[in-house]
């Protein structure tokens, strides 16, 4: 199951650097605001087919959650609008080895102090290795000509 996992999240991956190529040329050509409206715009229309489909048929209240689990929402405009602006700036590759760079540096910590309820991963030297090849790969890539 765990090497299934792995294979969805490369895809997922990915899928990100697609969408960046995607919404950095739609951004320069109608405006980064617009072209992040789109992408939740569609998202939105298929997570709701998803919900009515595939969810649950009496789901709890989503204002029943606490709420700075509300506040998550706010990450994914703020990190499209990123995408988007930045894409056509840096190019795909830096941009997302910056991306890498980021989510295993704060994720380090998340798993290692257990924050938003994540279960505890201590920090290991194997783990701040990786962090130093993702710090060293942004290096490599942003030097590069």
């Amino acid at each position: 199951m765990k090497l299934i996992a792995l294979i969805l999240v490369v895809i997922a991956g990915m899928g990100l650097s697609v969408e960046a190529g995607i919404l950095g040329t739609l951004g320069a050509n109608i405006g980064h605001y617009w072209a992040s409206f789109s992408l939740f715009g569609i998202e939105a229309g298929l997570t709701y087919l998803l919900m009515l489909f595939f969810g649950p048929r009496n789901p709890a209240s989503f204002l029943a959650s606490p709420g700075w689990q509300l506040t998550g929402g706010i990450w994914g405009p703020l990190y499209v609008l990123i995408l988007t602006a930045v894409t056509p700036v840096i190019g795909i590759t830096l941009l997302m080895t910056g991306v890498l760079a980021g989510q295993v540096s704060k994720s380090l910590l998340i798993d290692h102090y257990g924050w938003f309820g994540a279960a505890r991963r201590k920090i290991s030297k194997e783990r701040l290795a990786a962090l130093a090849f993702a710090s060293v790969a942004l290096i490599f890539i942003a030097e590069s000509k």
